[in-house]
């Protein structure tokens, strides 16, 4: 970047000293990043809250059906649970807006939002964003989405309740059952909001990586976290105006009297004057942002490994440039493989075969980066923290998670499994609890960074393990049910005696549901009391070496008093000889003849 575009960016900057920040400018409708950031964390923990807190009101239903329970009778009332006992329309809309809320605001919005917004400037040596404004605006969008996606819960009708995928007739016909009503129009006002919130933050994140990158950092120093957010954000803007289009045609069928993803539809014996649409094609617009959606969700996770694993390791991470070549390569094959969601909706078997090739593909960059993280490890001085075991625990249901995605990637094998619960234990390993995983690691890393706190290390153990038994408790045993046969979203398993020997697995997952969900409140405890009063940080508390640990503690708009620092090196200088300390921050300069390490 020019100089003169540097000196230009400072001049703007002593303009906004003048004025003294309000509480409205400086914690409501702020436009500096680190704040931006911290209101993306705290709104995507409370909807992580809401979202943790549906799935275990309908494992208790799946483990114990027609059982009356007064905590059903409280949080749904008589109209859902009469008596205390779970409607099966209940369980539709419980599992539609908990899969909606974990997949788009805890995981993309929550994900992203936070670690996009406090890292990249920090990391590329700017001052903030490309365009705080917008910045801003993203935000408040994605806060308007997330109030009126809850506010559908309270609609006389229920919640939408065709699954988070939404598919037609179900999601097109108001009249279908009672999710479909005014609770399905939130649902589309909702995400189409969401949608532009996402693609204002993505571009936002784009330009400020290319434009405003300090003196020195060419794209080969920037750390991995960075090129994951970069990536993640381009992938965002190539596919969420797909899924933004299929809303706006289904808003149509369902309020205009089109016919996008309707045909020869009978209701009761009535026939519907629809004709000529494809719910068909409704899959396809839809699954063409869903398997990338499952990449935006899963690579910041693994942009914030590769910086803790190497941090902590206090080694240079393996494989640097071939850890890029594998985000660009997943990049681009997750927008070549989304028929494999569609393997029995009648496709062709030679575009079956197709996708089921592209599909397979996408293991090998994959498998790279596992890889490169576990010779990371190999030999390093280890420092177990609780943001390296979250980093380590994602390595691990990474590759059991992705495993099975072999499996479901390939037509022939997939027709067996498809819609059993074996698809519901690979997309939650895989994509769900490696996200919140990497979530979590990167709560646990960049708190001081963001509150100039530090948080209970012995609690975070304790939040750890405790997640970790029983993430693989819920999900590792619902690969054998799904194998048996059970469906998924069926409310109760009773009416089928051939599924009777599987109740106790059930029962079995949802106990070790109900624990660990009750443990995230250790989690909360921490974060909320830690920020008020944790333990001060100093400036570096893990000796890193990227330039967000150069500037200093308390907050200030602008990140830097004075010059920003010059990058001289890679970020990944730990443990290199012929220095004093094992880390080398990157803006202290190469001595004479020392070695430049890039690979």
């Amino acid at each position: 970047m020019s100089d003169h575009g540097h000196d230009h960016h400072e001049h703007d900057h002593e303009h906004e000293h003048h004025h003294k920040d309000t509480f409205i400018t400086k914690y409501i409708f702020s436009i500096d990043h680190k704040m931006i950031a911290k209101q993306y964390l705290i709104t995507g923990i409370i909807m992580g809250i809401i979202g943790v807190g549906m799935s275990m009101l309908f494992r208790m239903q799946l483990a114990w059906p027609e059982e009356s329970f007064g905590v059903f009778k409280f949080f749904l009332g008589e109209q859902y649970a009469p008596g205390g006992v779970m409607k099966n329309d209940a369980y539709l809309s419980l599992v539609t807006i908990h899969g909606t809320i974990m997949v788009f605001f805890v995981l993309t919005a929550g994900l992203s939002g936070t670690f996009s917004n406090l890292l990249i400037p920090l990391q590329i040596g700017a001052r903030d964003m490309a365009s705080g404004f917008m910045n801003m605006i993203s935000y408040w969008l994605f806060f308007l989405s997330s109030v009126i996606m809850v506010s559908s819960l309270f609609v006389e009708s229920g919640p939408a309740s065709a699954g988070w995928t939404i598919y037609p007739p179900l999601s097109a016909l108001p009249q279908a059952i009672p999710g479909s009503g005014t609770g399905m129009t939130l649902w589309l006002v909702s995400m189409a909001i969401f949608i532009a919130s996402s693609l204002m933050g993505s571009l936002n994140y784009v330009v400020t990586v290319i434009n405003l990158r300090t003196k020195g950092m060419s794209m080969t120093r920037l750390p991995l976290t960075i090129w994951a957010f970069f990536i993640t954000a381009v992938i965002g803007i190539v596919s969420f105006p797909v899924l933004l289009s299929a809303a706006l045609l289904l808003i149509m069928d369902r309020s205009f009297g089109t016919s996008f993803f309707l045909s020869d539809i009978y209701i009761a014996g009535e026939v519907l004057h629809y004709q000529g649409g494809s719910p068909v094609l409704f899959e396809h617009l839809f699954w063409f942002l869903g398997h990338p959606e499952v990449y935006i969700v899963l690579l910041p996770a693994l942009g914030i490994t590769s910086e803790i694993i190497a941090t902590n390791s206090r080694k240079p991470i393996f494989g640097y440039r071939a850890m890029i070549a594998s985000i660009l390569a997943i990049a681009f094959l997750s927008t070549i493989v989304w028929g494999h969601h569609m393997f029995i909706s009648g496709m062709n078997p030679f575009l079956g075969s197709v996708f089921t090739f592209t599909t397979l593909l996408i293991a090998i960059p994959s498998a790279v980066k596992a890889f490169n993280y576990i010779t990371t490890l190999w030999k390093g001085n280890l420092q177990m923290n609780p943001a390296m075991l979250f980093s380590i625990g994602l390595v691990s249901t990474f590759i059991s998670g992705g495993l099975t995605g072999i499996i479901l990637g390939d037509s022939t094998l997939d027709i067996n499994v498809h819609d059993t619960y074996f698809v519901v234990a690979h997309f939650h390993l895989v994509m769900g609890i490696s996200a919140l995983y990497g979530m979590f690691a990167g709560i646990y890393h960049w708190f001081p960074r963001m509150f100039g706190r530090m948080l209970n290390k012995n609690l975070g153990y304790v939040h750890f393990w405790v997640t970790a038994v029983c993430a693989y408790g819920v999900f590792f045993p619902m690969h054998f049910i799904g194998m048996a046969g059970l469906p998924r979203r069926y409310y109760t398993n009773t009416n089928f005696p051939l599924f009777d020997d599987l109740q106790n697995v059930n029962v079995l997952i949802t106990i070790f549901a109900l624990v660990g969900g009750a443990f995230q409140l250790v989690f909360l405890y921490n974060f909320f009391s830690s920020i008020f009063y944790g333990k001060k940080a100093v400036q570096n508390p893990w000796r890193s070496n990227t330039l967000e640990w150069t500037a200093p503690v308390e907050h200030m708009h602008g990140n830097w008093p004075g010059e920003i620092p010059e990058v001289h090196r890679w970020p990944y200088d730990y443990s290199k000889p012929g220095h004093d300390e094992d880390f080398v921050p990157q803006h202290i300069p190469m001595k004479e003849g020392e070695e430049v390490l890039n690979h």
